[in-house]
Formats: C-alpha cells, sequence, structure tokens
C-alpha cells in the first residue's frame, strides 16, 4: 500500500505544470534596468519569480568583468551576482 501511495504521489506530482517565472511590468523594467546599471551590468534577460519571494533576476547579464547572472530582492537591492 505504500509503494502505491509513492508511485501514486510521483506520478501526480509530474503531471502538474511546472511553475513558470513571469515578466515584468514596464515599471519594474524600468527599475530593474537601473539596479543592474548601477552596479555595471546591462542587458541579459528578465524574470520575476512567481513562488511569491519577490525576488528578481536577470540571467546572462553583461558586466564590467563579464557574464553574471543577478538576483535582486523586490525593491532592486542586490541579493547575489553569480559568474555566468
Amino acid at each position: 500500500m505504500k509503494r502505491f501511495a509513492i508511485v501514486a504521489g510521483a506520478v501526480f506530482a509530474m503531471s502538474m505544470p511546472a511553475i513558470a517565472d513571469t515578466p515584468l511590468t514596464e515599471e519594474e523594467m524600468k527599475s530593474a534596468t537601473a539596479a543592474a546599471s548601477a552596479v555595471g551590468c546591462e542587458g541579459g534577460k528578465w524574470e520575476k519569480e512567481t513562488e511569491g519571494t519577490g525576488v528578481f533576476e536577470l540571467d546572462d547579464a553583461k558586466c564590467k568583468n563579464g557574464a553574471y547572472d543577478l538576483k535582486f530582492d523586490k525593491d532592486f537591492k542586490l541579493l547575489n551576482m553569480t559568474a555566468d
């Protein structure tokens, strides 16, 4: 019985749609672009996490010293900058 429950749970989890990140609004994009520019980065692809964290992600940004992935909080303060 336990095996059935585990298998059924796994099948159900795989059938659920993945939570996708959402594009930024025009106002968010202005603030996000300014925040990235302030740390010396531009370009890349912006997304807003939909998990309720309020985190904004910039993937593949071109920065002064290379390519980076950046994360900003809901107020566009830099949380993390990882070499790409």
